[in-house]
């Protein structure tokens, strides 16, 4: 059966949008396998499925390429917001996610902007494999871990350019700490209000 999507990308983070709305939601598990293997199939970091919402304007479900689900995917979020907005004629949307409502605006350039909410930072919401306390993680730089609706660990460092991260990512995201893997993310600290960061993709590699 044919399906129609849309293949975007945000800064090299690739997604696909299935527009799934006054219809049944024809992606699966096995269809999401299919669907990101990047050499039979589209290739993707993350599926969105757009669906019909009673409380929002839609609701979005995730997919990873492994055929699993996740709560949330910014970078998908803001692609689906995108499309949206410009159907409806508006400039600001609610979608209903995993991880709760969502209100995303465009901005004044043209950016779609999300709200993702606070960063959770037990344990257990990461996850990581066992308690711990997650702003120190038993790990060589102490990095810290919370999730955003997917699990998220991240290291502070003084050179972003000495980071080898293709060769210290794989190794992190599919770390035993981290039993559904793990974005890796290397942050450079530049003032209060600039950062820079390189991130490690979990399933996607360096975007």
């Amino acid at each position: 059966m044919p399906l129609s999507f849309h293949k975007m990308h945000a800064n090299g983070d690739d997604f696909v949008v299935v527009d799934a709305r006054n219809s049944a939601n024809p992606v699966t598990s096995a269809l999401a396998r299919r669907m990101g293997d990047r050499h039979r199939g589209i290739g993707f970091n993350q599926l969105a499925v757009v669906l019909d919402c009673e409380d929002a304007d839609a609701r979005l479900m995730f997919w990873n390429t492994d055929g699993s689900t996740l709560d949330v995917c910014g970078s998908a979020t803001r692609g689906a917001a995108d499309r949206l907005m410009r159907e409806s004629n508006s400039t600001s949307i609610t979608l209903r996610t995993n991880r709760g409502l969502l209100t995303c605006q465009r901005t004044s350039n043209g950016k779609i902007s999300v709200s993702m909410g606070p960063p959770m930072f037990g344990w257990s919401d990461v996850p990581l494999a066992h308690e711990m306390d997650t702003l120190v993680l038993p790990l060589d730089g102490g990095p810290s871990a919370c999730s955003m609706g997917n699990p998220h660990c991240t290291y502070f460092v003084d050179d972003l350019t000495a980071i080898d991260i293709a060769a210290i990512g794989p190794a992190l995201e599919t770390h035993p700490l981290f039993p559904l893997r793990t974005n890796v993310h290397f942050v450079q600290i530049i003032d209060r209000k600039h950062i820079r960061l390189r991130i490690w993709e979990r399933w996607g590699g360096i975007p």
